[in-house]
């Protein structure tokens, strides 16, 4: 890979706005994804989860529960800390389309009857970030800088 494609990945304009959405969205998707890959904050662990998984169609269900936990645990820890911010908000968008329509779309628009407006609400954000990158106090930043 080339130094020009890893500069695109890490560089960012996006100043302190990105900072604002990527830590608390971080801090979201990482305590989702260790209620799924750890059963921390009441959550159901990998095998619980992966049951409920293959409960719903999505199979097998012990790796859609991992690859499902991974994607918001690391990718959430990523966003905190601004490291490879596009690929990881890229990663958790895809996770909240998967969780909108094979969980929550059949439910209406409200978290109240489980619909998928909170996902929804996580998508956009990732969304977003994938197209603004990292921002300023980044590690995306530093790196990009010194490459």
């Amino acid at each position: 890979m080339s130094h020009t494609l890893i500069k695109k990945v890490l560089q960012s304009d996006a100043g302190f706005g990105a900072l604002l959405l990527r830590i608390p969205v971080g801090i979201i998707l990482a305590a989702h994804g260790a209620q799924k890959l750890f059963g921390w904050f009441g959550g159901h662990g990998l095998e619980g989860t992966g049951q409920w998984m293959a409960s719903i169609g999505l199979q097998p269900g012990l790796l859609m529960a991992l690859l499902a936990g991974s994607a918001e645990f690391f990718g959430g820890l990523a966003l905190v800390f601004g490291l490879l911010t596009r690929p990881a908000a890229l990663v958790s968008a895809f996770t909240m389309v998967v969780a909108i329509f094979s969980v929550h779309i059949g439910h209406g628009l409200f978290i109240a009857n489980n619909g998928y407006e909170f996902a929804l609400s996580l998508l956009a954000a990732t969304a977003a970030l994938t197209l603004l990158g990292a921002g300023r106090l980044s590690l995306d930043r530093v790196i990009a800088e010194r490459i």
